[in-house]
């Protein structure tokens, strides 16, 4: 079977999931199954991702998920047997905690990772005290992420020089990804391909000059956001 090639990650600026430690010098050594191994990183991804005190996720996270389950079989159905074998392995090993209560006569599993937060969350559910409200489920799944500015450029512009890296790696701290995506998009439909009509694009909206195409809400206050703020983790 031909391996699916993986072109390495991406430059500039990425998001990361955090790993607790343990993960590395505990769980990871006692792990002999590749399916356990996937779900397990999947579900700190997917914890990672969700809001709120309590933190859990169900089977059909994962079975929704196309992307992730191209990986975990050849067929759907192999796939699903896979993920449900997986799941379960998981839950002997200890990493995760599962309960199940009904509702319309139809029994709902939900998984918890095992740490002190999801703990306390099988705790509650277990004793009744708490159940998930299917009216707040958020639907997250693995996703092609948007082309970064080294991208765009090299797709639209030309080719990258050391020169140019720095130049692109600067305008990416310093304005919104949705204006430089949009600044890029002007510059190709004009048929001016130079990086200066770009960075005159974005100057001009940073400045208020012109907001005849600039993409609605944002403003100077949004653009802080991406460099001073919840993001600022991310930014190299």
């Amino acid at each position: 079977m031909k391996l699916k090639k993986f072109h390495g990650f991406p430059v500039g600026k990425v998001q990361f999931t955090p790993i607790p430690a343990p993960f590395f010098s505990d769980l990871l050594p006692k792990i002999d199954h590749l399916g356990e191994l996937k779900v397990t990183l999947y579900a700190l991804w997917l914890l990672d991702k969700q809001s709120g005190t309590v933190r859990y996720f169900k089977e059909d996270d994962f079975a929704n998920d196309l992307i992730f389950m191209e990986g975990m079989g050849n067929t759907p159905e192999d796939a699903r047997i896979n993920l449900h074998e997986s799941l379960k392995r998981a839950i002997q090993r200890g990493t995760f905690l599962r309960t199940a209560y009904l509702r319309e006569d139809k029994e709902i599993r939900v998984y918890f990772l095992n740490s002190p937060k999801g703990r306390k969350g099988w705790q509650a559910t277990q004793r009744g005290e708490w159940h998930p409200d299917p009216n707040a489920a958020v639907t997250i799944e693995l996703s092609k992420d948007k082309p970064n500015i080294f991208q765009l450029y090299e797709e639209h512009i030309g080719p990258l020089t050391p020169m140019i890296s720095e130049v692109l790696k600067d305008a990416e701290d310093t304005y919104p990804q949705r204006w430089i995506e949009k600044a890029i998009e002007i510059a190709v439909k004009s048929n001016v391909r130079r990086w200066s009509y770009v960075e005159g694009i974005l100057r001009r909206w940073q400045e208020g000059k012109s907001d005849d195409q600039k993409p609605r809400g944002d403003s100077e206050k949004d653009r802080r956001k991406y460099v001073e703020g919840e993001f600022a983790d991310y930014i190299e």
